[in-house]
């Protein structure tokens, strides 16, 4: 016989799992058991397992429109991309949105993605975002020297997160990889090949990253008693294009570097270019180390040396942090910084010329 809806409903109700009953199922509160499947850091992780194991054994399902009336938060979680930045359809994005995706479902919570074509776009997204309540909080990669993101969400008493760091950290919480002890790391590792002349292309200087990178640079050479030369240095440079370019720049000098370590790994690919138009073979005429990680730089001959970012698992843990933030953590509390991992790979090796034969070589090709 057919169910009505209404009656359909009733049968629902009445078998759905409550917390009533996996607090009566455990012995423990209901408060308990609510706060242990809400992530409140008063619950201990023994309690929160307990809790979570019975409630799916059990087969318990929050009422999300209860659970955001009750709570006032909708559970979920924000991240507006700017489509229009040069490496915006990167694959390591695709990495990080995975890894902030499992972060959030891992704790009960869904993440929000919404897309803007400049900055002003961004500010207005985020606007429309906290009017429209759609998420309780926001992740801001890839942070500014000066971000007004930042101040937006300051002002405005919203909860974020930042992959990267900021010069002010106040209201701040963060996930961030150490890009300046990768920077000295390739100096050091470069100094003990052989080498005595490093250059350095930094990326965008309006990042926070980019100051931390040339000043990890500029420590580890001064540690090393090796000359900072200008010429040899470069900044901005975050395409193919802009490391080609910046390549041929330094390389043109008088006692060209025979090494050079890039901030990012696509400028490093431009220097690729460069070098082969200048007759140079890299690993070894010239040495090249960058960072990131990306996938291009496994498939070019010789394989770049680069300091990886495990982007996915940067994303799952900057989702973890915001939910903490959520729920009242203070941000001083929040703050987090691992090391990238080194791939040692093919294109640093020991110099085969001086930078006085490298200028015979090049001149040739100009």
């Amino acid at each position: 016989m057919a169910i009505h809806m209404d009656q359909k409903a009733a049968v629902q109700n009445r078998a759905r799992v409550r917390i009533s009953d996996v607090s009566q199922a455990l012995g423990l509160t209901k408060s308990t058991v609510s706060r242990a499947l809400n992530d409140y850091p008063d619950i201990s992780e023994n309690t929160r397992n307990r809790v979570r194991r019975m409630a799916d054994k059990m087969g318990y399902q929050p009422l999300s429109s209860a659970q955001s009336i009750r709570t006032g938060l909708s559970k979920s979680l924000g991240l507006v991309i700017q489509v229009a930045d040069h490496d915006a359809q990167r694959p390591f994005l695709a990495e990080f949105l995975s890894g902030l995706s499992q972060g959030a479902s891992a704790l009960g919570w869904t993440l929000t993605i919404a897309a803007a074509d400049g900055p002003k776009a961004t500010l207005e997204m985020f606007q429309s975002m906290i009017r429209d309540r759609k998420v309780d909080g926001f992740i801001l990669p890839r942070t500014q020297v000066d971000d007004p993101r930042i101040d937006l969400l300051r002002d405005a008493r919203v909860p974020f997160v930042l992959f990267g760091r900021s010069p002010d950290p106040s209201d701040c919480a963060w996930h961030d990889v150490l890009g300046e002890d990768a920077m000295q790391d390739a100096v050091r590792h470069l100094v003990g090949l052989g080498h005595r002349s490093i250059g350095f292309i930094n990326g965008g200087m309006q990042y926070t990253y980019g100051p931390l990178r040339l000043n990890g640079y500029l420590a580890a050479m001064e540690a090393a008693g090796l000359p900072v030369i200008p010429q040899h240095m470069a900044q901005d440079a975050v395409t193919m294009d802009d490391g080609a370019a910046a390549a041929m720049s330094i390389l043109s000098t008088q006692q060209p570097p025979t090494a050079i370590l890039c901030a990012v790994d696509m400028s490093a690919l431009g220097v690729y270019r460069t070098a082969a138009r200048l007759g140079l073979r890299i690993g070894s005429d010239l040495s090249v180390i960058a960072y990131d990680g990306i996938q291009d730089g496994a498939h070019v001959v010789p394989p770049l040396a680069t300091y990886a970012v495990d982007y996915t698992t940067a994303g799952r843990k900057l989702s973890a942090l915001l939910i903490r933030r959520i729920k009242g953590e203070a941000p001083e509390a929040l703050r987090e910084t691992v090391q990238a991992k080194f791939l040692n790979r093919g294109s640093a090796g020991s110099p085969a010329q001086t930078s006085t034969q490298m200028a015979q070589t090049i001149a040739q090709h100009l």
